[in-house]
C-alpha cells in the first residue's frame, strides 16, 4: 500500500485518479480549494483518508498546506494534478499580484515540491499543449505581452514538464515524471474533447504506485503509460534553472539541492 496525495482532486481527473488508487488499496489524501469542495471530494471518492483545503493561487495558503501535510505521515507519492484552464479572457491577478494561471499551474507545484517532505515519487500533470509553450524568462507574468489565455496555459504546462525534469536531475532518489493525460471531456477539456476519458487518470496513478520497470524511471514524459517526446526545453538545463530561479525569486523559497 502506498500513501498518495493528489492536488485538485475534488472532481475531474484528480478524483478519477483517486478512485483508481483507492480501488487498488492505496491510502489517498485529497485536496480542494474550499471546505465545501473538500466535502464534495470525499463524497466523490469514498474510501479516501481525508481531504485538505487550500487555494493554490495563494502563496500563503500553499505554504500552510505544505506545513499541514508535513505533520502527517510521509507520502510515498504526490500527484500535482491541480490546474486552471485556458479560457480566462483577461489577465487575472491573485492576492499576491501574480498572474492566476501561472500561480496555480506553475508556482503552486513548485512551492509544494520545495516545501513538502520528499516523497519517493512525484507526478506532474502537463498537457499536449505544452508543445506550444514558450519559456519566456523576461515576462512570466504577462506584464508586457498582450494577454493570450491559451498561450499562458501552454506555457504553464511546459513549466510543469520542466519542473519534473529539474527535480529528477536534482533529486536522484526521487522519481519525478510528467504526464500528458490527453484532451478529455472534463470541465476543463470541454464536452467535445476527443480522447478517451477513462484513460485520462491511468498514467498518473500508474506512475505514482506501479512497480513496472517503466514506472520506476525518472525525468520522463508519458502519455497513456508510454514515453512521448516532450518539448526540447524540458531537458534543457538553462530552461530548468531559469524556471527554478524565477519561482524562487517570487516566493523566496529555493528548491533544495
Amino acid at each position: 500500500m502506498s500513501r498518495v496525495f493528489i492536488t485538485g482532486s475534488a472532481e475531474g481527473l484528480g478524483s478519477m485518479a483517486a478512485n483508481l488508487l483507492i480501488d487498488q488499496g492505496h491510502d489517498v489524501t485529497l485536496h480542494a480549494r474550499s471546505a465545501s469542495r473538500a466535502e464534495d471530494a470525499l463524497a466523490a471518492a469514498p474510501g479516501a483518508t481525508t481531504a485538505v483545503v487550500a487555494d493554490l493561487s495563494s502563496i500563503g495558503q500553499t505554504r500552510r498546506l505544505a506545513e499541514q501535510l508535513n505533520e502527517l505521515q510521509p507520502f510515498d507519492a504526490v500527484i500535482h494534478n491541480a490546474g486552471v484552464g485556458y479560457r480566462e479572457p483577461r489577465r487575472i491577478l491573485t492576492e499576491d499580484g501574480l498572474e492566476h494561471i501561472f500561480a496555480v499551474n506553475t508556482l503552486a507545484p513548485y512551492l509544494l515540491t520545495a516545501l513538502m517532505s520528499r516523497p519517493k515519487r512525484l507526478v506532474y500533470l502537463s498537457s499536449g499543449l505544452h508543445q506550444q509553450g514558450d519559456v519566456n524568462f523576461e515576462d512570466f507574468q504577462w506584464e508586457r505581452r498582450r494577454w493570450n489565455g491559451s498561450q499562458a496555459y501552454a506555457d504553464s504546462k511546459l513549466h510543469d514538464a520542466i519542473l519534473a525534469a529539474a527535480v529528477a536531475v536534482r533529486w536522484p532518489g526521487v522519481r519525478a515524471n510528467a504526464v500528458e493525460p490527453g484532451w478529455v471531456a472534463t470541465k476543463m477539456g470541454g464536452r467535445g474533447a476527443p480522447d478517451d476519458l477513462m484513460q485520462g487518470p491511468v498514467t498518473q496513478a500508474w506512475l505514482a504506485v506501479s512497480d513496472d520497470a517503466q514506472a520506476l524511471t525518472t525525468g520522463g514524459y508519458f502519455y497513456h503509460r508510454q514515453p512521448r517526446e516532450p518539448h526540447p526545453a524540458m531537458h534543457d538545463p538553462t530552461a530548468q534553472q531559469g524556471l527554478l530561479d524565477a519561482c524562487a525569486a517570487l516566493t523566496s523559497v529555493v528548491l533544495p539541492e
